[in-house]
């Protein structure tokens, strides 16, 4: 991402624009693979700035995470939410919210799932941060099961079912097929509910 522009335009904050830049080459590239001078290079800034703001790598890439989980879970809720209040069923609405973001060209799978695997181990406050991002997200889907009594573990089996498309439309490239197939096991979960309530 290049967040420099003409000298007429207001330009973010340089803080900003570190943690902008850091979220788009993160996320695209990997964290290992990219390195402090490139994000450095690309948000335009200086190296003095640059640690002035982040002392180290391991305090950009938690900033990273926390942006990230902000960013994610707002679209999420709005999306899945425009998607249900259109009268479409919840297996449908979740299914469309998530084709949406699978289609999208920066789509690289689960920047929590990915930093988790990549550099949990280096630094575990990572794997805090993507536990907290997935406990919010089944939070998000378990409004959406109010009237059940067991809300919350549906809500995260529905949450297991979505890490499993983004696996899949990430490995495999099939948005389409990883969306249908939680449509339909959704479907079936909440028939198999109704069945037994």
């Amino acid at each position: 991402m290049n967040t420099r522009s003409s000298p007429n335009v207001a330009q973010p904050a340089a803080r900003e624009r570190i943690l902008h830049t850091a979220h788009d080459l993160f996320y695209r590239d990997g964290i290992r693979a990219t390195g402090i001078d490139s994000i450095i290079r690309e948000a335009g800034v200086t190296k003095v700035t640059f640690y002035r703001h982040y002392p180290s790598k391991d305090a950009l890439i938690l900033a990273f995470l926390q942006y990230r989980h902000q960013r994610w879970i707002s679209w999420f809720s709005q999306a899945l939410r425009e998607h249900s209040d259109t009268g479409m069923p919840l297996p449908a609405a979740l299914a469309a919210t998530l084709q949406a973001w699978f289609e999208r060209e920066d789509f690289r799978g689960c920047a929590f799932i990915n930093s988790s695997l990549e550099y949990g181990d280096a630094l575990p406050e990572v794997l805090k941060l993507s536990v907290a991002h997935k406990k919010e997200m089944a939070e998000v889907i378990a409004d959406y099961f109010k009237a059940f009594s067991d809300k919350n573990q549906t809500a995260e089996s529905v949450a297991l079912l979505i890490d499993g498309a983004i696996i899949k439309a990430q490995m495999e490239n099939e948005a389409t097929q990883a969306t249908q197939l939680v449509q339909k096991m959704l479907t079936l979960l909440l028939s198999a509910r109704m069945t037994n309530d």
